[in-house]
């Protein structure tokens, strides 16, 4: 085994800087770090580098280019190293504060814990960033997916995500289970394992307010905070509360709530105006199927928005179409948000288009919008053309069944 787990950053490249005002300052060459990922992340990684470097170059000519940092994580850096991720590579990330990847495994029950979790904790990438869009062909289980266009924030570094939890019979556990008789009288069965769900105001507001300041700049009209609070009232319904006070302390110009449209407004949303409303989290599963015109940003706490970007993905072909990205103050991760199906590594068969899209994400990030755009495009293009992975084409009727490689060539033949 070595203990390297970073290479050199490549030569030729400069880093990308912080800004002003908090932003950032994209060099034409910048340095943007990669992890290809466990079981199909080589595969999809392989087929969409030259995607990102083809989108580049058509839209910039030789004026920019990437270059492209591989960065170790995961299993195949556990086995060379004996470390799943670093501290040199997450120095590495910060560094760079652009990085793309591929799938991580996380065993089920035992084993190391997720390392996109420890990722999202170490680096305070506290906004899980989810946009689902309807790519037009794609196959799809509702009547109306192009109905469906929201993005959604996640918080991603508290609730049950914390990973605050005693097995089942434990020292810990019966011990925790007894203060709670002895000192709240709260009786539990003693043979529970327990699990804590910690939230503040502090993540819940950065949370909002970043979901908040994304609406305002990108033309969207609703904000909706998406809560249990009816139930758990002192976690959930604080989350709802806080975001309705940071809203209030720090876009009070630009908001309106959903009494004041009523009250004030005759509801009629002011032009200018943003409104901001919230929704019990089982009401706008439903919601997001029978009425999603109505909603634009979703905010909510870290399991409900676990459960919510996948439902919402499933409206729009799955989570092959779906991107993401997790993103702080000052380093933005972007995902292939599905697993790593480990069972079709290396055949080169599975859809890429998670990354792909999340390959967007991130040149809308760093302001290369032209590259994005013409990725989605190809892309779009490429799906109503039905020249699909198997996991389209076999929901679609006259497609043309192609490799993981295959659909990535036919995008940038299309750009």
């Amino acid at each position: 085994m070595t203990n390297k787990t970073v290479s050199r950053p490549p030569q030729g490249g400069e880093w990308i800087t912080t800004g002003d005002e908090n932003g950032m300052s994209v060099p034409d060459s910048p340095v943007i770090g990669f992890i290809e990922g466990d079981g199909v992340g080589p595969d999809i990684w392989k087929a969409s580098k030259p995607v990102f470097d083809a989108a580049v170059k058509k839209a910039y000519g030789s004026k920019r280019q990437i270059c492209w940092w591989p960065l170790a994580a995961g299993e195949k850096c556990f086995i060379e190293t004996g470390m799943s991720l670093s501290d040199d590579t997450l120095q590495a990330i910060t560094s760079a504060r652009v990085v793309i990847k591929g799938p991580l495994t996380t065993p089920v029950g035992g084993g190391f814990r997720s390392l996109n979790v420890t990722l999202r904790q170490k680096l305070d990438l506290y906004s899980c960033i989810r946009p689902v869009k309807y790519l037009a062909g794609t196959p799809s289980p509702v009547l109306r997916p192009q109905d469906v266009d929201m993005v959604i924030f996640r918080e991603n570094t508290e609730d049950v995500y914390a990973g605050i939890e005693w097995k089942s019979g434990t020292p810990q556990a019966i011990r925790i289970i007894d203060f709670l008789k002895k000192e709240m009288g709260v009786n539990l069965d003693p043979d529970s394992g327990i699990g804590v769900k910690p939230m503040s105001p502090t993540a819940s507001k950065k949370l909002v307010r970043r979901a908040i300041k994304y609406a305002l700049d990108n033309n969207r009209k609703v904000v909706t905070l998406v809560h249990k609070g009816n139930i758990m009232k002192y976690t959930e319904g604080a989350f709802r509360d806080w975001g309705y006070e940071l809203a209030k302390s720090e876009f009070a110009d630009r908001i309106v709530t959903e009494d004041e449209l009523v009250t004030d407004y005759s509801g009629k949303l002011p032009e200018g105006k943003l409104l901001l409303n919230d929704r019990i989290a089982d009401a706008m599963f439903q919601q997001a199927l029978l009425r999603p015109k109505e909603y634009e940003v979703l905010a909510m706490p870290n399991l409900n928005g676990d459960y919510m970007s996948d439902a919402l993905a499933a409206q729009v072909g799955g989570l092959g179409m779906a991107p993401g990205a997790n993103v702080g103050d000052s380093v933005a991760v972007f995902e292939a948000t599905h697993g790593s199906a480990p069972k079709y590594a290396g055949l080169d068969r599975v859809n890429p288009g998670s990354m792909l899209l999340s390959g967007v994400m991130m040149f809308e990030h760093i302001g290369w919008k032209e590259a994005g755009r013409l990725i989605r495009s190809a892309m779009e293009q490429t799906v109503r053309d039905k020249i699909v992975t198997y996991d389209l084409a076999r929901l679609m009727t006259g497609a043309t069944e192609i490799s993981c490689s295959g659909f990535a060539n036919a995008i940038i033949d299309r750009m």
